[in-house]
């Protein structure tokens, strides 16, 4: 028998598949914490948001995903995601660990890990390859993460 709280990393990941970010927004406690390299600290609204954006602006987006275990208190489940980074026009592919903690049937805390220099290698072409290790490159890639979120909102 599975426990609820895969079928609830499933029923998120279900969602994001479609691109239903307010489904997947469902699966999370209203002071949702939410981190990865990219987008760090995000609390409440602002991890649905985070969400809402990226499933608004995908193009040519498809996402493959494995629950691993999930408990009572915790989860964990391995993504894929592929789709145009819309900047550069460059396919990206990047392989996601996602970390979970669970209360009242709902995610509390989910974190995301992926290697970020990988990832601006793929999104950003050379200038990532030569300089997406850098840690001002990729304070500059949250800086501009976190602005496009604020601006996203702004316009809602």
């Amino acid at each position: 028998m599975t426990h609820a709280n895969a079928e609830l990393i499933d029923r998120f990941y279900q969602a994001f598949q479609r691109q239903d970010a307010e489904a997947m927004a469902a699966c999370y406690a209203a002071d949702v914490a939410f981190s990865d390299p990219v987008f760090r600290g995000l609390k409440g609204r602002d991890a649905g948001d985070m969400w809402r954006m990226l499933c608004a602006r995908a193009k040519q987006f498809s996402l493959t995903y494995e629950v691993l275990e999930a408990d009572e208190q915790q989860g964990r489940a391995r993504w894929v995601a592929t789709y145009l980074f819309s900047q550069t026009g460059n396919m990206v592919e990047n392989h996601i660990e996602a970390r979970f903690r669970f209360a009242d049937g709902k995610i509390i805390e989910h974190r995301d890990y992926f290697d970020l220099w990988r990832w601006s290698r793929q999104a950003l072409g050379t200038k990532g390859l030569l300089m997406g290790w850098l840690a001002p490159v990729q304070n500059a890639i949250r800086k501009q993460a976190m602005a496009g979120l604020r601006a996203w909102q702004a316009d809602r």
